[in-house]
Parts: structure tokens; C-alpha cells; sequence
């Protein structure tokens, strides 16, 4: 199969590639094309209402793999995530758990317990395209976020702040939108949240927690909180914070940031907020309103990809690691970690500063490295598919052609001139490149594969 051959489909394929990197983590080719068939609504449709498909089975992985059965550790979850990512028909579902994830960091390096880790990321997964107010309720209960965030040590005689503030200044308003008395009093009303008691790792593993509140341990006291008074307890004060306008904007700023630009627009940001407050705070209208903005469908690539997008990314290029029986997922979780993203354990409390900050020099040549090593594996059945489809029943083509046909099966992806240029001049290879035999032509397969390389390494590829 060729490229495109009208300026209609190849339209219709570089929006869908954009909006295919947004909502999940990219497609091949192959796929982008199907998808335009169908049309950008019905597309956008079947990614909102992901119910429809079923997640991934993953219990052949514990079955074949033993070690990615350990629930004990942390690092068992970001296996399982790094697959699911790869091959769930929910693409957006894991792109919005990984929003979250993100924004409401939870880490395993406080939490040290697998279970309480899985069940957290199950949650957020669950919820990420639901109520915003039933998000920060369960939120609220999660025994990895009152673990994290010290909540298990809030009690009404003796007060810890950190979950009150941080619902406020990380999770739903943002700095300067409330005061030292507004945390005080969420605080107070978040007393007796807490989590039944950890079982030591030995000898029987851990068990499952749950959260427990206490009416005992409560404060029951009259509490004035954004302007009013009553005797709040936790979800009181959600319910409060839900309303506000500066949770509007803060919603609709992080999604914005997370699947437009890194670069903010207070328009199209009050636009999203306006989607908040009209469907009644429900997150995957926002979304619905989102893509079908035109701010959405002409940011293409300005913003760049975080760790996770990019490793998977590639990955559904190659066609790698679509089956359980396939060894390297720990492999993948320290690739990731090596890019600046270790999964499930962000740095702080604000989790992962984004962006540039994603790139620097140790960061990009990890980058750099992952998508050459496996761009250049002429045995992974995805490089075949693109080696054959970009040969097609060509004898030969220019190079600048191959260009062109390398950027079209990578995602409709674009050079600049000058990062053109300079991949031409580095490769150094003749005007008119032999392609007959397509993937079964060594020379032909190793020049293709070294462009692509080269794309990858690009300015450009760093982007979404």
C-alpha cells in the first residue's frame, strides 16, 4: 500500500494522527487510515464513550511471566499499566489515568505497598472521565492518598494539614483562591478520614486497606469554609469546592495543558471551564467539547510528549509487545524511568514538572536512544508492515520521497526544511534509493530504518 494519493486523505489522516497522539498514544499508518474512513465525530464518539470495548485481559501475564506476578512491589502495577497502555481499545482511558496520575500524585515510594498502589490507579482509571466531585470523593478515600499525603495522622484533637491544603492547592483550585483559615477548616472537616490498619508484609503478604472514617475521631464543629458555615465533614467540603470558579479554570488549565499546549490560552481555557460548569462537572464532556474545538485541531505538535506517550508511542509503531508472552516489560518501566517518568512513584507532592523540563540532556538522549533501538529491529512486525507498505511496488523512489513515505507511516508526523536538510546530509545516500523487495531487501530496510532513526530524533518527533 502506498501513501495517500489525494490531498482529501492525507488531510483527513494527519488530523486523525493528531488526534490519535492527543487521545491516546499514537497509531500506525494502517490505522489512521481506517479511523479517517469512519470520520473524525464517529472517531471522536468511540473514544468518549470507551464502554463499549473491553479493557485488556491481563491474566496471562501473571500466568506466563512470573515476574510480573509480584503484587508486593510497585513496580508490578507500572508493568501491567505499560502493557495496558500499549494494547487497550480504551486509548483514552489510560491517557486520562495517566493525566490524573500526574496531577494527583501518589507515589510508591512513601506508599511501599503494591496492592494499595493497584487499587489506587484502578480508581483514578475508573473515575478519570466521570463527575469531577465523585473524582475528589474517591480521591479523598483512597488508602494510597491518605497514606501519601499523612491523612491516617489527622485527628480531631491534633489536626495534620496536608490533605486539607493540598485538595485545594494541588487537586481543584490552585494557589491564592483560598486562605490559611479555609485550609484550617478543610482540615478540621476531613478528621476521621483514615484507613484500617497495614499488615506487615510478613509472613503473609499484605493484605487489602480500606478506608474507615471515624465518627469519633471527627470534629463535629461549626466551620466556615469559602464563605460558609456549617458543620462540614469531608464530602461538605467538596461539594463547596466543586462550585468554585477557580476549580473550573483549574480543570479545564490542566487538561488543557495536558492535551493541547504547553503553552496556555485563557480563551480556550474559559471555554473548557465553561463545558465544566454547563454539564454539571462532568469531566468527559469537557473532553467531548475539547476535541471538537477548532484551538484543539490546529495545535499540532506544541506540546511535548511526556516519557510515557513517547515509549508507547513507539511501541505501536513496532508492533511490539501486543501479547502477553512476549518478554521486557520491566525492561520498558526503566526505560521510562531513564526519560524522566517513573510510573507510579512522580518526585513530589506537585508531580512531574512538564513540558520542556521534559527535555534535557540526559532525559533526551534516553529519548533518543529507546526510539533508534527499536526503529532499527527489521524483525519487529511493525517496521516489516512499514518497510513493505513504504516500498510498495516501487523499484525506486528519491529520497526525498522516502522522507515523505517515513513521516507518513510514523504518524503523519512533519520535518522543517532544516531538520530535513540535515537528515539528508548525514545520511548521505544518493539522490534515488533501490526499495524492490521492500522489507526482504536488506540495504533498502537498513536506509529506510536510518531515516527513521534520524526522524525520531528530531526536534519535531520530541512533539505532540
Amino acid at each position: 500500500m502506498t501513501s495517500p494519493v489525494s490531498a482529501r486523505v492525507s488531510t483527513d489522516v494527519a488530523l486523525m494522527g493528531h488526534l490519535m497522539r492527543r487521545a491516546g498514544f499514537g497509531a500506525s499508518a494502517p490505522e489512521l487510515e481506517k479511523l479517517a474512513e469512519r470520520g473524525y465525530d464517529a472517531v471522536v464518539d468511540d473514544l468518549l464513550d470507551f464502554e463499549r470495548h473491553e479493557r485488556p485481559a491481563e491474566d496471562l501475564i501473571e500466568r506466563f511471566h512470573l515476574e510480573h506476578a509480584d503484587r508486593e512491589g510497585g513496580r508490578w502495577v507500572a508493568k501491567h499499566w505499560v502493557f495496558r497502555m500499549i494494547n487497550s481499545q480504551r486509548p483514552l482511558e489510560e491517557k486520562m489515568t495517566l493525566m490524573w496520575h500526574g496531577r494527583f500524585a501518589t507515589g510508591y515510594g512513601k506508599v511501599n505497598n503494591g496492592p494499595m498502589m493497584a487499587a489506587h490507579l484502578e480508581m483514578l482509571r475508573d473515575n478519570c472521565m466521570g463527575n469531577f466531585r465523585t473524582l475528589l470523593e474517591k480521591l479523598s478515600r483512597s488508602p494510597a492518598m491518605i497514606w501519601w499525603l499523612d491523612q491516617q495522622t489527622n485527628h480531631a484533637p491534633a489536626v495534620n494539614e496536608n490533605y486539607g491544603r493540598e485538595l485545594l492547592e494541588l487537586f481543584s483550585m490552585g494557589r491564592g483562591n483560598y486562605t490559611e483559615d479555609d485550609v484550617r477548616a478543610s482540615a478540621l472537616a476531613f478528621t476521621g478520614w483514615t484507613i484500617d490498619q497495614t499488615i506487615p508484609r510478613y509472613p503473609n503478604g499484605w493484605y487489602d486497606t480500606w478506608f474507615v472514617y471515624r465518627e469519633e475521631d471527627h470534629d463535629d464543629s461549626e466551620k466556615t469554609f469559602l464563605g460558609e458555615t456549617g458543620r462540614f465533614n469531608g464530602d461538605d467540603i467538596i461539594d463547596i469546592v466543586v462550585k468554585q470558579p477557580a476549580t473550573a479554570q483549574f480543570v479545564a488549565g490542566n487538561i488543557y495543558r495536558f492535551f493541547v499546549s504547553d503553552e496556555p490560552d485563557g480563551e480556550a481555557i474559559e471555554f473548557l471551564a465553561q463545558a465544566y460548569f454547563d454539564s454539571g462537572y462532568e469531566i468527559r464532556e469537557v473532553m467531548r467539547a475539547l476535541f471538537h474545538s477548532s484551538f484543539f485541531k490546529e495545535a499540532r505538535f506544541q506540546r511535548v510528549k511526556n516519557p510515557a506517550e513517547h515509549l508507547v508511542g513507539v511501541l505501536k509503531l513496532t508492533g511490539q509487545h501486543t501479547d502477553p508472552y512476549e518478554f521486557g516489560l520491566s525492561g520498558l518501566v526503566d526505560d521510562c524511568q531513564a526519560m524522566g517518568q517513573e510510573l507510579l512513584n512522580p518526585p513530589t507532592v506537585e508531580g512531574w514538572h512538564t513540558g520542556h523540563e521534559w527535555i534535557d540532556s540526559a532525559f533526551l538522549i534516553a529519548r533518543v536512544n529507546f526510539a533508534a533501538e527499536r526503529l532499527a529491529d527489521t524483525t519487529a512486525p511493525g517496521i516489516r508492515q512499514i518497510l513493505d507498505r513504504i516500498a510498495g511496488d516501487h523499484a525506486s523512489m528519491e529520497l526525498d520521497e522516502l522522507i515523505n513515505r517515513c513521516l507518513y507511516e510514523m504518524g503523519s508526523v512533519y520535518l522543517d526544511g532544516w531538520t530535513r536538510d540535515v537528515i539528508k546530509s548525514d545520511l548521505d545516500l544518493p539522490d534515488a534509493v533501490d526499495c524492490s523487495g521492500g522489507a526482504g531487501n536488506e540495504s533498502f530496510a537498513d536506509t529506510a530504518t536510518q531515516v527513521m532513526q534520524m526522524i525520531s530524533a528530531s526536534r519535531e518527533y520530541q512533539m505532540a
